[in-house]
C-alpha cells in the first residue's frame, strides 16, 4: 500500500515539475482546481506567496497547516428543480435557476454560508446568494436569478457552497443552459409568475351572468334589473282585461 502512495506522489511531483509557468493567475487557478475549489483565490494566493509561488510547496503547505484544523461541512446535490434536461431558454431572457441540495453531514452548517459562482458562464451579474444553514440531512432549494446570453447555443457555469471564512465545500453545482430562439422555459416561468400574482388579488363576488368585458354600469344594471326575470319559467305579468264588443273587435280599457 505504501508503494502505491509513493507512486501517486511521484506522479504528482512529475506533473508539478512540468508546470514551469510563472503567471500568478494561472498558478492560483491551478492551485484552486487541484484542491477541488476548497479554497478561494485569495487563500490560494496566500499559500503560493508563502512558498515563493511554488505550486508543489504551496499544496504541501496547505495540507500541513490547514487540513488538520478544518471541519468542512458536507453538501450533496440532489436534483435540478428548473432548467432540467430538454428545457431551453430564449436569448436575453430572465429566468430563475433552482437546485435542490442536502446537508449530508452529521453537523449543522455554520451561519453565513452562501452559494458562489466559481467558473464558466455566469448568466447575469449575480455571483453570490445567501443560503440558510441546514441541519443534518435537511434538504432545501436554492435559487439564483439569471439572464440567458443573447446568442443561441450551449452554455455552462459552475457554482459551489462556501463558508463565511471562504472555505468551499460539497459538490460542484452546474448550470447547463440551452439557449434557443423558440425556448419556452423563460416564457413558462413568466406565465407562472403572472398566475401567482393574479391568484393573490382580492376575489371578486361574481353573480349571475356577470360579463367581465362589459362596463361596470352595464353589469350593475343587469344585476339590479329583474323586470325580465321569471324564475318559475312562466310570465306572470298582469294584463289589462280585454273586452270584446258586439262587432267581434276587441279593445282595452
Amino acid at each position: 500500500m505504501e508503494g502505491t502512495d509513493m507512486d501517486v506522489d511521484a506522479e504528482l511531483m512529475q506533473k508539478f515539475s512540468c508546470m514551469g509557468t510563472t503567471d500568478k493567475d494561472v498558478l492560483i487557478s491551478e492551485f484552486q482546481r487541484l484542491l477541488g475549489f476548497q479554497l478561494n483565490p485569495a487563500g490560494c494566493a496566500f499559500f503560493l506567496d508563502m512558498t515563493n509561488w511554488n505550486l508543489q510547496a504551496a499544496i504541501g503547505a496547505y495540507y500541513d497547516f490547514e487540513s488538520p484544523n478544518v471541519n468542512t461541512p458536507s453538501m450533496s446535490f440532489v436534483e435540478d428543480v428548473t432548467i432540467g434536461e430538454g428545457e431551453s431558454v430564449p436569448p436575453d431572457t430572465p429566468f430563475t435557476k433552482t437546485w435542490r441540495i442536502q446537508n449530508t453531514g452529521a453537523e449543522s452548517w455554520p451561519p453565513g454560508v452562501c452559494l458562489k459562482y466559481i467558473g464558466g458562464d455566469q448568466f447575469g451579474h449575480v455571483n453570490t446568494v445567501m443560503v440558510k444553514s441546514l441541519d443534518p440531512q435537511e434538504i432545501s432549494d436554492v435559487s439564483v436569478q439569471m439572464r440567458s446570453p443573447t446568442t443561441p447555443g450551449m452554455y455552462q457555469g459552475q457554482w459551489r457552497m462556501c463558508t463565511a471564512t471562504g472555505l468551499f465545500y460539497g459538490d460542484v453545482i452546474w448550470v447547463i443552459l440551452s439557449v434557443e430562439v423558440g425556448g419556452l422555459l423563460g416564457v413558462t416561468q413568466q406565465l407562472s409568475s403572472f398566475e401567482t400574482e393574479f391568484n393573490t388579488q382580492p376575489q371578486r363576488n361574481v353573480q349571475g351572468d356577470f360579463n367581465p368585458f362589459a362596463s361596470p354600469q352595464k353589469n350593475k344594471h343587469d344585476a339590479t334589473d329583474n323586470s325580465f326575470r321569471d324564475p318559475d319559467g312562466a310570465w306572470e305579468r298582469t294584463q289589462e282585461p280585454i273586452q270584446q264588443d258586439q262587432n267581434g273587435l276587441s279593445h282595452t280599457k
